[in-house]
């Protein structure tokens, strides 16, 4: 046994989280995808067959009373509430991520004022951000431009409405300051907008201790709510009484079932609904959530920082030197749960990675993303992956 897989043996040994793999249904395939699509929690397809078969298949209507539809949207939002550190009351779930940005972002330009015309995104976004983030500019009639994180504090000024930055970067895995620059922004009059998806579940956030003013997540990813479960909207509890929300639906309305023609906002959460609910998957999402009970986020960070350390340590070990370059920041404080490697021919490298048992994936032009789930990869895992991913180069 090499000297990487003897340490792996007696880190999975000391494990506090180890348990947790049990909860999901896994193979022997290393699952290092996590950070696109979190594996099955073992109780949702009995809570779904549930869901279909008794609460839609014979209570059929009465469900949004007696099985507790209505309320969902703001009850699994409060289950999602303490792993981003925030208070009851203030997240809702329902929509994409993009719609949530969408609505987070052209609320924040309304609650700044007409006064400011100028929107900041970070230039390193996700796609789909920075395309509502031009959306938003021209609807709301500001300018946009674009920055790096690292550019933000110079660049606020009377004239900045809003801020809409990623957590985590989702190519490299770097982790931003998400404590100092939220409070830049603040300070500079404007409002912070937060896209969590690739931080939520992997890490400690601290939405009410940081001040963050609005934030957006999915929960397909560490959060394991299945392939297009609904995302989330938080807003802060002392602007929810001011948010106007671009895209008032009957959902969101202090009396949905009065049908008046005048729309009036309801207060709290539900102002950030929309429409009508989608249960199956919002169902499905509410039963995954069940493998965070006891669970402490900063434990998670924990192993998550254990995890790519150790993967690196395993990497360098087995990898020839100068095959590979590592994207993602040794610094623990700037790393989120993911280890993003250059590589000339990731394409290909990936698929005789999965071909092999071990799943990751490519992002063009040549870059292999290992994100890292600590609720079920053990360190075993790790050395496995670091071990094929050099005997798959060998053989290029």
């Amino acid at each position: 046994m090499s000297e990487p897989a003897m340490r792996a043996e007696k880190l999975d040994a000391a494990d506090e989280l180890r348990g947790k793999r049990d909860g999901f249904v896994l193979d022997d395939v290393v699952y290092l995808d996590g950070n696109s699509l979190g594996a099955l929690p073992a109780v949702v397809p009995g809570r779904v067959e549930d869901v279909v078969r008794r609460q839609w298949g014979e209570l059929r209507i009465r469900s949004w009373e007696e099985s507790g539809w209505w309320t969902a949207p703001e009850r699994i939002g409060d289950r999602i509430a303490p792993l981003v550190g925030a208070a009851p009351g203030q997240i809702v779930v329902g929509d994409s991520t993009s719609v949530n940005v969408f609505k987070a972002l052209v609320g924040a330009v309304r609650l700044a004022g007409d006064d400011r015309d100028e929107i900041l995104v970070d230039a390193t976004t996700f796609p789909t951000d920075g395309y509502i983030a031009e959306s938003a500019a021209r609807m709301t009639g500001r300018t946009l431009r674009p920055v790096t994180p690292a550019e933000v504090p110079g660049a606020l000024s009377g004239r900045t409405a809003a801020v809409l930055l990623n957590h985590v970067d989702y190519r490299s895995g770097r982790l931003h300051d998400l404590p100092s620059l939220t409070a830049a922004v603040r300070e500079a009059g404007a409002l912070a907008v937060w896209d969590l998806c690739h931080s939520a579940g992997a890490l400690p956030v601290g939405l009410d201790e940081h001040g963050v003013d609005l934030a957006v997540g999915c929960t397909y990813k560490y959060l394991n709510g299945g392939p297009g479960s609904p995302a989330y909207l938080y807003v802060r509890r002392e602007l929810q009484d001011r948010f106007d929300s671009p895209l008032p639906g009957w959902n969101s309305h202090t009396e949905p079932f009065g049908m008046r023609p005048a729309y009036e906002p309801a207060s709290g959460a539900p102002r950030g609904r929309v429409g009508t609910p989608d249960i199956l998957s919002m169902l499905a999402l509410e039963a995954a959530l069940e493998v965070w009970d006891g669970v402490p986020v900063e434990a998670v960070r924990a192993k998550s920082l254990a995890l790519t350390d150790f993967f690196l340590d395993c990497v360098a070990e087995y990898v020839p030197e100068g095959r590979v370059e590592c994207l993602t920041p040794v610094a623990h404080a700037e790393r989120g749960s993911q280890i993003a490697l250059r590589c000339d021919d990731a394409g290909e490298a990936m698929k005789r990675l999965i071909e092999r048992g071990v799943v990751g994936d490519f992002r063009a032009p040549d870059v292999l993303r290992f994100g890292f789930t600590p609720l079920y990869v053990g360190f075993a895992d790790v050395e496995r992956a670091a071990r094929v991913l050099a005997e798959t180069l060998s053989l290029a």
